[in-house]
């Protein structure tokens, strides 16, 4: 039966939301409190592919309050999770053996983190689910926006995803077809990589002269620690080992809540070499002499991985489409050096409310967004960019030692001269998923085996995470030719699919009897980090929403 055929229940709302993060959840509450300064009504309905909201949120985090500053100003009396303050920062160069602390007089004060706060972005985000719905925002988690409604041009809304269909397409028992949701707008709020978003950007030509967006895979545990060995407030990150000076990355260390700890590694993805493995880079760090210690006697109560935009100022996308616009990472709004982003999503979401309800107030709809696209461009969020736009470039260029000292004085010219750099704006070049190269040109890493103490396996970590798929679904991670898969990603590169993954979803599997290897999918194992839909060398695999509320289930990250 074909799509064409389904009877679909359809519904009506002012506005579409799909995403149930910082960015989806900040445009929601912020066109609630426009329409009730206004005394008018406005419907909205907001999609969350997760089981709840927060069930698929990760993130550091260290969040500057600047943006919920200004959509609460009176969010400690509202209770909002943000209690934390950072009390210490420090930064790190390591080696193998030793470390060197990089005092903070060198850094520009857009580095700084005082003022911020150690937070579970999860968290943050139920308390804002809590705000929006007893604004009237209604919210529907376990509902993925599995594609657009478009018509005459235009964007109308989005279908969801069907529930109950089979590995092979077939209708299961208590199948429902997904439904039709209409709206004067839709906003776009997915998160990195969007599937959606990456519809949007290439059928409206929206990254035209712009440079290729890049990313990073970011991959988290939360520990609870022994009590003499957390530091509350305590904000760490790192750089150089494990990694090699030519691979960009760093750690993240967070003492916050009841003995807790967040951990982190960031791997840029435009790394070159396919033997590299992420996930196991981030064991090795753990056992470094400066890192090991806190763990000693804790137990790791969680596990997640996720991709972060990286592009920057010159990589965002034209954010107004004919019938709605992006918001939060489905354009990237993260800070590189900073690595934070949250408050950059929520303020882009708030300019996109503030565009759509003023919109809907002139008894416009379905058109394009221009003075949002005009509101961005104005804002804090564009300055902010702006200043560092030129730290990832540098970096990739420059390798680690060079690119990181000459992205601090960019910014510390740019802090100074108001925006001015010496080195202007600078391209990315190669997307991340060209940037890697033949396995002949590289050795393969001998990493250790996991202890199980402190270093782990993928699927220990990932039943930590709690993900869950339903098997007998169809496959959400779509190969579009098998036959290159086998010739390229394989016989060219190696399999770096089975190590850019950091759930081990991707498997080549040998033959007993005749020794050839087929590619495995593990979907029920996907983690939604989207790293294979960058990286993976052919742009062969297409990541799509699976089943409603499959997925991670994420408490406190």
């Amino acid at each position: 039966m074909t799509d064409a055929a389904i009877e679909r229940e359809s519904m009506e709302y002012d506005v579409i939301i799909v995403g149930g993060g910082p960015a989806g959840l900040s445009a929601a509450i912020r066109l609630k409190q426009m329409a009730a300064e206004a005394g008018s009504e406005i419907s909205i309905a907001l999609l969350e592919k997760g089981a709840e909201v927060g069930a698929h949120i990760l993130s550091g985090a260290v969040v500057d309050p600047k943006a919920i500053n200004e959509l609460f100003p009176n969010w400690k009396e509202l209770g909002a999770p943000l209690e934390d303050e950072v009390k210490t920062d420090i930064f790190e160069v390591l080696g193998a053996a030793g470390s060197i602390s990089l005092p903070t007089l060198m850094f520009p004060p857009l580095m700084s983190n005082h003022g911020c706060y150690i937070v579970s972005l999860a968290n943050v985000c139920r308390w804002l689910a809590e705000q929006a719905e007893a604004l009237g925002v209604e919210i529907y988690p376990g509902f993925p926006a599995a594609d657009l409604i478009e018509e005459d041009g235009v964007i109308k809304g989005v279908l969801t995803g069907d529930f109950g269909l089979a590995r092979d397409g077939g209708h299961k028992d208590g199948y429902q077809p997904g439904m039709e949701l209409r709206g004067k707008y839709t906003l776009i709020g997915e998160g990195v990589r969007g599937s959606l978003a990456k519809k949007l950007i290439s059928r409206f030509n929206l990254s035209e002269g712009k440079e290729p967006q890049k990313f990073g895979i970011g991959i988290k545990e939360l520990w609870r620690v022994k009590p003499e060995n957390h530091k509350p407030g305590m904000v760490k990150h790192t750089m150089g080992w494990p990694l090699d000076g030519k691979t960009g990355g760093g750690s993240f260390m967070y003492h916050f809540g009841d003995n807790l700890v967040s951990v982190g590694y960031v791997v840029h993805l435009n790394y070159k070499n396919p033997y590299l493995s992420p996930f196991e880079e981030f064991q090795r760090l753990k056992t470094h002499p400066v890192m090991s210690p806190v763990f000693e006697g804790g137990e790791r109560i969680s596990y997640g991985a996720r991709a972060i935009t990286e592009g920057g100022y010159q990589s965002v996308p034209k954010l107004a489409f004919p019938g709605g616009g992006l918001i939060g990472c489905s354009a990237g709004f993260v800070n590189v050096p900073r690595i934070k982003g949250s408050h950059n999503a929520m303020k882009t979401g708030m300019l996109a409310a503030e565009s759509v309800f003023a919109a809907i107030t002139d008894g416009r709809q379905h058109d394009e967004l221009s003075d949002y696209q005009i509101a961005y461009e104005n804002s804090w969020v564009a300055k902010d960019l702006k200043r560092v736009r030129n730290v990832k470039p540098l970096w990739s260029r420059l390798g680690t030692f060079f690119g990181v000292a000459f992205g601090g004085l960019d910014m510390w010219c740019t802090t100074i001269f108001g925006g001015w750099s010496p080195f202007g704006t600078m391209g990315h070049g190669k997307t991340d998923a060209e940037s890697l190269e033949p396995a002949s040109r590289h050795k393969p890493i001998d990493y250790p085996k996991p202890d199980g103490v402190l270093t782990f396996d993928r699927l220990s970590s990932v039943f930590i995470s709690n993900t869950n798929h339903e098997e007998d679904q169809p496959i959400h991670l779509k190969l579009s030719d098998a036959e290159l898969q086998k010739l390229s990603e394989l016989g060219e590169f190696a399999g770096p699919s089975t190590r850019y993954c950091p759930a081990g979803v991707y498997e080549w599997v040998e033959d007993e009897t005749s020794g050839d290897k087929r590619f495995q999918i593990n979907a029920q194992n996907c983690v939604h980090c989207k790293t294979c839909d960058i990286k993976d060398p052919n742009q062969n695999i297409n990541w799509t929403t699976p089943e409603g509320g499959g997925g991670p289930m994420y408490a406190n990250m």
